[in-house]
């Protein structure tokens, strides 16, 4: 698959900070070309998104969350127990604090990546954290596709191509969670396991509620 490096796509600059060239570097080699080309597609989303709600962000910030988000689901980065999304974001937490940076930057960056699939919550956080989100969104759910225009979607795809995305985005992200599918309780990606497990019974709120050792 294309990996191409332009230095900007659809009027966004791609960073080219030590910080951003150094994660680049990792998403490469633990990642995939297909993860790459959606992470940067998430960036140059977000950044658009968040050009035309002319929100003030952290393009660095933002575009190591987008690099980060999605490297969870990778064996170098995948814990035993945790969600994909939590992995992820303690990668990105390691990663930028051994670049100095503040504690603020750190939290933001760790929020950014870990709740990216928290519908309901995400898009209310600061900047970096709702427009990553939206990226997400937009690229794997079509969230916001009309208002692209075709020139930048033509654009964005032409560097970074999606190359059959809704057909194996789904047995992607169980690739990465196959092995702890009791990380999915209580979130999206409980869906992903019963689209790709026969028979898969989700954990019920209602049940560990009631099945609690609470006598009443």
């Amino acid at each position: 698959m294309t990996i191409n490096k332009p230095k900007a796509v659809a009027g966004i600059t791609i960073p080219d900070s030590v910080i951003a060239k150094h994660a680049t570097e990792l998403l490469l080699e633990h990642g995939t070309a297909f993860i790459y080309n959606h992470s940067l597609r998430v960036f140059v989303f977000a950044a658009l998104n968040g050009n035309r709600r002319k929100i003030k962000y952290d393009p660095e910030l933002l575009y190591v969350s987008a690099v980060f988000h999605d490297l969870g689901l990778t064996q170098h980065y995948s814990s035993p127990d945790k969600r994909f999304e939590v992995d992820g974001a303690n990668a990105a937490y390691d990663f930028l604090k051994g670049h100095g940076l503040s504690p603020a930057s750190l939290q933001l960056v760790w929020d950014a990546i870990a709740l990216h699939t928290t519908i309901g919550i995400a898009e209310y956080k600061e900047a970096e954290v709702a427009l990553l989100y939206s990226g997400v969104g937009l690229d794997v759910m079509g969230e916001g596709y009309h208002e692209l225009t075709e020139a930048n979607r033509e654009a964005i795809i032409k560097q970074f191509p999606r190359d059959g995305f809704k057909k194996k985005i789904i047995p992607a992200f169980f690739d990465g969670f196959k092995h702890k599918t009791e990380t999915t309780f209580g979130n999206i990606k409980a869906d992903v396991c019963a689209y790709m497990i026969p028979g898969f019974e989700r954990r019920n709120f209602c049940d560990c509620i009631l099945q609690s050792p609470w006598s009443e």
